[in-house]
């Protein structure tokens, strides 16, 4: 949503007696706008105890709450509810944001009068209640001179959204929003004022973990629409929320939709509450070229914290960037490019190869991993650069083991076969050979790069079921990265 020039278009479309005023002429009788639009400032840990809670016009209420204008003001967005009640995730977000920032003023503005309708009357409630939000704020700096600048709005879904009307609406700008999976029905596509934009504060960031389609909708939005876009694994299925791991736990279909648009707010509480664990996000033009392992770079900011950690970068618009996670806290893994050129040996004309990686550290090893190609295809005689996921830390890395495996069993496959063996029938069929000579590392989270060579330089060739070790090459290379990675 953009201030200047489409602010009188956009009051228009307030409330009759909203626009009459003017935006720096809000209600501030204690009743807002909407008299439906509550500002539970938090004292304690634990939501069940009662709140204290801020009205326009009555300034005792800021004495009575401790109100601290000079400390950081946060301020959490809900969305649409068919419970009637705060889900569970605000227990946690509310308990991590207190916890993390000890003297910073933390109020849950409940909607839920509004946000517990059909959808789409929640929708169109957003733009209300990001008026009455804006409301706030303003009669805020009037009575305690509150800096914006201070001011960070936390929505999901929904209330992504409304955190976008509050940064259209106020008098001055939003120091941050950032948006928690905002909805993407209703505001797929459409126009910046209608949905939030970059232009709704100084710093707008956004984690996207439910992009994928069903029935040409999204339950959250797909298009970037901060001045960074995060999104987990690539958006799409987050792990731990696969059809098979929800219905065991939870019994329904519903679950499954909740696991994922959730993991937002879940990752965002990670980075509040594991800061010496935290997760890394790298800028990529799109999903396939991550997973490829390509975007691992950090030179000029092309790699940023997530969640609360996210630091402003230079004023970008819709800067995408990636990451994979674990599926539970805490979410942070770690990222290796891996590069290798596979020669093409021996009757694997037409292999299909699928390599698997085990790789040794100073402190752990993994199991074997699966190497994933997003086109589903080694390239042979060609150099292959995929991506390697880790979930726990293995320290430097010491030695790769290298395997494969063909897809032996298809019919075709077995049909090749047979046709190149036809007049060797009584003979052993050879078995198909792949070579690697170097496998050329780069390590996501430290930037460190290395080389490694085989084991045996006298032995590169590896067969379907066999595997090749490799070690740090003699003459092999380091480079450190030129500057620290951002904390």
């Amino acid at each position: 949503m953009r201030r200047s020039s489409r602010l009188k278009e956009t009051r228009e479309e307030t409330t009759r007696e909203g626009a009459d005023r003017g935006l720096d002429e809000l209600p501030t009788d204690g009743r807002g706008l909407l008299g439906s639009v509550k500002y539970n400032m938090r004292k304690s840990l634990d939501l069940d105890q009662e709140g204290c809670y801020l009205q326009p016009g009555k300034k005792e209420c800021l004495e009575e709450c401790g109100f601290n204008a000079t400390a950081k003001t946060i301020f959490i967005i809900h969305g649409w509810t068919m419970s009637g009640m705060f889900e569970s995730w605000m227990h946690k977000l509310v308990s991590a944001l207190m916890q993390r920032e000890t003297d910073a003023n933390v109020v849950v503005v409940d909607w839920i009068a509004m946000a517990q309708q059909l959808y789409p009357d929640a929708v169109n409630h957003t733009h209300d209640v990001g008026l009455d939000i804006a409301g706030m704020l303003n009669w805020l700096q009037d009575e305690q001179q509150l800096p914006l600048d201070n001011v960070h709005l936390i929505g999901y879904s929904l209330g992504a959204h409304v955190a976008g009307y509050a940064g259209t609406f106020v008098r001055g700008s939003i120091g941050r929003i950032t948006g928690l999976d905002p909805a993407g029905p209703m505001f797929e596509g459409v126009e910046e004022a209608k949905r939030l934009s970059p232009d709704d504060a100084d710093f707008v960031d956004v984690l996207h973990t439910y992009t994928r389609e069903a029935l040409g909708v999204s339950i959250g939005i797909q298009q970037p629409i901060g001045d960074i876009d995060i999104y987990p694994n690539g958006g799409d299925v987050q792990p731990g929320c696969a059809l098979g791991d929800v219905l065991a736990v939870a019994g329904n279909f519903m679950a499954v939709m909740k696991c994922e648009h959730e993991r937002a707010v879940h990752l965002f509480v990670d980075s509040l509450m594991n800061k010496d664990h935290m997760s890394f996000a790298y800028q990529c033009t799109g999903p396939e070229r991550f997973k490829k392992g390509i975007c691992l770079s950090c030179r000029k900011n092309r790699c940023n914290n997530i969640g609360y950690n996210t630091r402003k970068m230079r004023k970008r618009r819709n800067t995408k960037m990636y990451l994979k996670t674990r599926a539970d806290m805490p979410f942070g893994g770690y990222h290796y490019q891996m590069k290798m050129h596979v020669f093409n040996r021996k009757q694997a004309d037409n292999a299909d190869p699928t390599f698997h990686v085990k790789l040794y550290g100073a402190h752990n090893d993994t199991e074997n991993m699966s190497v994933e190609v997003p086109d589903e295809t080694i390239g042979l005689n060609l150099t292959n650069t995929f991506l390697v996921f880790t979930e726990k830390d293995i320290g430097d890395l010491l030695k790769i083991r290298l395997s494969w495996e063909g897809d032996s069993e298809t019919w075709n496959s077995v049909w090749k076969t047979i046709k190149k063996n036809w007049w060797a029938w009584n003979t052993k069929p050879t078995k198909p050979v792949l070579a690697v000579r170097r496998i050329r590392v780069k390590a996501g989270e430290t930037q460190k790069k290395f080389t490694f060579c085989a084991q045996d330089p006298a032995t590169t060739e590896i067969s379907p079921g066999d595997s090749l070790t490799f070690v740090k090459c003699r003459d092999g290379w380091e480079v450190k990265p030129r500057k620290r990675l951002p904390m």
